[in-house]
């Protein structure tokens, strides 16, 4: 693909979609912490470096979910619940959020957490493949966000595209894969995933059941919208 870097200066290895200082002034606006637990789970991911979407993406899933009236939401992907305590906020009470995550010690830590916050009983969690899990839970879904290993991409919009209800949502994390989808050299954290990742945005804008736009902020989130009959 074309070299998005002007020809004078050199090739950085990553690419910061959105400047550090605009995500900043964004974060400001956000006001205080709401629950002592986000900030616990925010200070874990820094002291781990364990990746989490943070506060503006977490506020920005928050939004979707509540302006599409969201009640069932499938995460492929879950790590120790950061993301889904954003789901779990906004589906209320009566919602449900299915999570999955290969690491049993990440469940223990997400149930520990999100007990905190008072949103448990609104997840499901499981241990496992995310794909194996997904076969095995039934029914449309408002939302599902995928989350998982970057080479595995393709493979999950592939299964999640037609149980996602019309009117519902696709959304990804990590579409921008640090700047390296708009580059021509790139190192790449495991090989292949950036090709995995040009991969999967091209299926989902050269998909016609959904209107598509990325979101630049942080890491850049995919955000698909199945579309209804008029």
């Amino acid at each position: 693909m074309a070299n998005m870097q002007s020809p004078t200066m050199p090739n950085p290895s990553v690419i910061v979609p959105v400047n550090p200082a605009i995500e900043d002034y964004m974060r400001s606006l956000t006001g205080p912490t709401d629950h002592p637990v986000l900030a616990e789970m925010e200070d874990y991911a820094r002291q781990y470096n364990f990746p989490i979407v943070d506060r503006l993406v977490g506020i920005f899933l928050e939004t979707l979910t509540k302006s599409i009236d969201a009640r069932r939401v499938f995460e492929f992907g879950s790590g120790y619940g950061y993301s889904a305590y954003w789901f779990a906020r906004a589906v209320g009470p009566e919602g449900k959020v299915v999570c999955s995550d290969g690491d049993a010690v990440n469940r223990l830590k997400a149930q520990g957490y999100l007990s905190a916050a008072g949103l448990w009983d609104r997840i499901d969690f499981h241990t496992g493949l995310a794909q194996d899990i997904f076969a095995q839970t039934e029914g449309l879904f408002d939302i599902c966000y995928n989350d998982v290993d970057k080479g595995d991409y393709p493979e999950v919009w592939r299964i999640a595209r037609d149980r996602v209800r019309p009117g519902g949502l696709y959304i990804a994390d990590n579409v921008l894969w640090h700047g390296r989808v708009a580059m021509e050299n790139f190192v790449d954290i495991v090989p292949g995933w950036t090709e995995a990742i040009l991969e999967h945005n091209l299926l989902i804008f050269n998909d016609p059941d959904f209107d598509s736009f990325i979101n630049p902020t942080r890491d850049g989130v995919i955000v698909a919208r199945k579309k209804t009959a008029r």
